[in-house]
């Protein structure tokens, strides 16, 4: 397996990383419905000119693209450096249970110290389990300052 930062400028890379996010897209954990033409015409680009933006692709032993995530650069106030947000995480069926997701996780955290980052964040959806034990297993817990105010919650406003 092989694993790297996605060069969005590199049209192998990108094609694979549409390819995968509209897997994942596509997938009822994405939201059931593929990504617009118009998102798989922009979306390398778009990432490519944002320098908070990074990726990481997996590929299997075959050089088939089997795992991407994509993360953005945030900033914590109160440690006063950046954070990074695991945004998209995606494996393909085919090859869940081989720790893909971990090797990329620890990728990501690579890049994540390289620039500084004070922590890494992510959501993800209470029923998808599976996800849920990968990211428990890379070191990912729930987020709260005072156990009485319980912890975050991730909330969403439509635009």
């Amino acid at each position: 397996m092989r694993i790297c930062l996605v060069d969005y400028r590199d049209p192998q890379q990108a094609d694979a990383l549409v390819r995968l996010l509209d897997a994942y897209a596509c997938d009822p954990a994405g939201g059931g419905q593929p990504l617009d033409a118009e998102v798989k015409r922009q979306l390398p680009a778009a990432l490519a000119a944002r320098s908070h933006a990074f990726s990481v692709l997996a590929f299997d032993a075959q050089g088939e693209p089997v795992g991407l995530i994509n993360c953005f650069e945030g900033f914590s106030t109160f440690a006063c450096r950046p954070l990074v947000n695991v945004h998209d995480v995606v494996v393909l069926s085919k090859a869940r249970g081989q720790g893909v997701a971990q090797r990329m996780l620890a990728c990501v955290e690579e890049e994540a110290l390289r620039r500084g980052a004070c922590k890494l964040t992510l959501e993800v959806l209470s029923g998808n389990v599976p996800a849920l034990n990968a990211y428990r297993r890379a070191g990912f817990d729930g987020y709260e300052l005072d156990p009485a105010f319980g912890q975050a919650v991730f909330l969403q406003k439509k635009l």
